[in-house]
């Protein structure tokens, strides 16, 4: 639940921060008015995203829900400010799709590395599951519990 709403903070923190430093690239006061016009469309394709390939299901993953995420921001952002006519130039579209990505799926990246010891080894492929056991038991000299369901 935490990384789930961890994750939809985290996409929105990098579009709140693309559009915060698009405006003051473009030299647009840095207003929340401002920051709500040109940022909205951002948000909800970030929402979008998340409700459409069910983030909260592996939220740190970059692949697929970390790409997949994305692109629906992107996609959605770009049909809203088309239908609003907000402007999508070509480099526009470049711009925030290579920035986007890099910081959405930049920070998964880096989640996954934090996160790895929480995770735990994975079995090697092809390699079967091998359960412990105990030196008595290789031994032989230890004591032999009853199998189950044998009468005794």
């Amino acid at each position: 639940m935490f990384r789930s709403l961890g994750a939809l903070v985290g996409d929105l923190l990098v579009v709140l921060l693309f559009v915060a430093f698009g405006l003051i690239q473009h030299g647009t006061p840095l207003t929340t008015q401002n920051i709500f016009l040109v940022g909205w469309p951002f948000a909800l394709g970030v929402l979008l995203g998340h409700l459409a390939i069910r983030a909260w299901r592996a939220p740190f993953r970059i692949w697929p829900h970390g790409v997949f995420v994305w692109a629906i921001t992107v996609a959605t952002t770009m049909a809203l400010r088309t239908l609003f006519g907000a402007g999508t130039e070509v480099s526009f579209i470049i711009v925030t799709a290579a920035v986007t990505g890099a910081l959405m799926l930049g920070w998964r990246a880096a989640a996954l590395y934090l996160t790895r010891g929480e995770r735990g080894p994975r079995p090697s492929a092809g390699a079967a599951a091998v359960p412990e056991v105990e030196d008595a038991e290789v031994e032989g000299t230890g004591p032999v519990a009853p199998e189950r369901g044998a009468s005794s």
